[in-house]
């Protein structure tokens, strides 16, 4: 009598994703998922009862944008490899996440004004992180054609 279930198959080390296109590719999705809920809370907290304030609305756009970055980033490094240029871009992303829309997020929802000069820092964040996410692309395609 045979069975319906498939057979277990090994994977080789090259099925197996590495950790850090594993982890950009959750972190984009998660940061994803919380964009969405804190734009449908944004919209109902008392606090923003007059209107939800354009950085906030900002904050939430661009981290929306960002988390297709970081998922971006994991299926780049999937496709053309180990690079620390596509390392850098994911985390610089990540690091942007926090310091501009987790930052502008506490300094509208809770009063909490302490970090509000590292903003632009976060942006900054985002620039070079789209910059090295070109470098890693094209080095990653270059040595991918050879």
């Amino acid at each position: 009598m045979s069975s319906s279930l498939p057979a277990r198959t090994s994977y080789s080390a090259s099925q197996v994703w590495p950790l850090s296109v594993r982890w950009f590719l959750v972190l984009g999705a998660i940061s994803a998922c919380t964009s969405v809920v804190f734009s449908a809370a944004f919209a109902h907290l008392s606090v923003f009862a007059g209107g939800v304030p354009t950085a906030v609305q900002t904050a939430l756009s661009q981290q929306q944008f960002h988390s297709l970055g970081l998922l971006f980033t994991g299926l780049a490094l999937r496709v053309c490899g180990a690079s620390r240029w596509l390392q850098a871009a994911g985390w610089l992303m990540l690091v942007g996440l926090v310091l501009f829309s987790f930052n502008l997020y506490a300094r509208h929802v809770w009063a909490w004004d302490a970090l509000r000069a590292l903003v632009p820092w976060g942006g900054m964040a985002w620039i070079f992180a789209w910059l090295a996410l070109a470098v890693g692309l094209v080095k990653g395609f270059g040595r991918s054609n050879q």
